[in-house]
């Protein structure tokens, strides 16, 4: 690719050519474009000394020895939506870390209202009952119609959620950092009025990124809060609810559902999936594979995305998705 400055940016991550040519039609003549995990050892090592930017997946990518070599980083740009899994410690403070919002809105939505309606539907439960030969046709189902669905976390995940949930004719009720929004909600706060969000809401969804703030933000207190038969979908971090609390809540109150997209260990950070109890024993539990934002062609998509607010770093205007460090462990 011809450039007309040296600046550099490394694309840390496995890529393919579809990746590639979004990256670097993104990016233009903006900065050299250095894939680095197609490199050996010594050039890539090279190459990360000398990138000001880097374009990142997520941190696991990078080894120990690679991260103290980059004397020239002055911006992360995440594939991800979410920035937990960056050592941000361990980054001189004039990093800037940038997470990709809303790059993968449009399918989390769609799985966040799949789940929804199996469980309001029923669907898991009727299912497992046809297989043992019973055939329940009147007990009667939940409608979407005229409910009031809570979204923690009123971001580009939040709030195409909230439009297909208003699709349905649910009503919505948000949690944001500023308490303000210009998307038509009944009612918009902070986390400071979680309790009453939770309280009234039918769905509850969780699409807040794991920070000091929202680790362990639902327990059992804020559990007792919701409605006996309400449905909490969670596609952010396992993280953000108690494990312990949410399977007692559920065991002790049956008609209470979750749909469980995000786990506390998974194979990305930890190594191997497992849980700590029993959930799949429940009936009242939906699970997925943290899958929800996985549809044909996102890749493309996130990484042209990711490599457009780069190119804005590299023209020095206002950035998408800047993260706080001071929000995180």
């Amino acid at each position: 690719m011809a450039v007309t400055t040296e600046r550099t940016v490394a694309v840390t991550f496995p890529i393919d050519d579809e990746m590639r040519s979004a990256i670097d039609e993104a990016l233009g003549q903006a900065a050299t474009v250095a894939f680095v995990r197609d490199m050996r050892e010594g050039e890539r090592l090279e190459a990360l000394r000398g990138s000001e930017v880097i374009l990142a997946w997520n941190w696991l990518e990078i080894g120990a020895s690679e991260s103290e070599a980059m004397r020239e980083l002055r911006f992360v740009q995440l594939l991800s939506a979410g920035a937990d899994h960056v050592p941000h410690a361990a980054l001189p403070t004039g990093v800037v870390i940038a997470s990709n919002v809303g790059a993968y809105a449009e399918p989390m939505a769609e799985h966040v209202a799949a789940m929804a309606l199996a469980l309001a539907k029923r669907l898991p439960h009727r299912h497992a009952e046809l297989a043992r030969g019973e055939f329940h046709q009147f007990p009667p189902t939940r409608a979407l119609h005229g409910s009031v669905c809570g979204i923690l976390g009123f971001g580009g995940i939040g709030r195409a959620t909230g439009r297909l949930m208003r699709a349905f004719g649910a009503r919505i009720h948000a949690i944001n950092t500023t308490g303000r929004t210009n998307e038509p909600v009944e009612f918009v706060g902070t986390l400071q009025q979680l309790d009453r969000v939770v309280g009234a809401s039918d769905i509850v969804v969780i699409a807040l990124p794991l920070t000091k703030a929202t680790r362990g933000l639902i327990g059992a207190r804020e559990l007792s809060l919701m409605n006996p038969d309400a449905i909490l979908v969670n596609v952010a971090r396992g993280g953000i609810i108690d494990q312990a609390a949410l399977f007692e809540h559920l065991r002790a109150h049956p008609e209470f559902m979750a749909g469980i997209d995000a786990w506390w260990t998974e194979p990305f950070g930890q190594g191997e999936f497992r849980t700590d109890f029993p959930f799949f024993e429940l009936p009242n539990v939906l699970g997925s594979p943290h899958n929800s934002a996985i549809v044909p062609g996102i890749q493309i998509v996130a990484a042209r995305r990711a490599a457009e607010n780069v190119l804005r770093y590299l023209r020095n205007e206002p950035l998408r998705g800047v993260v706080r460090r001071e929000d995180y462990a």
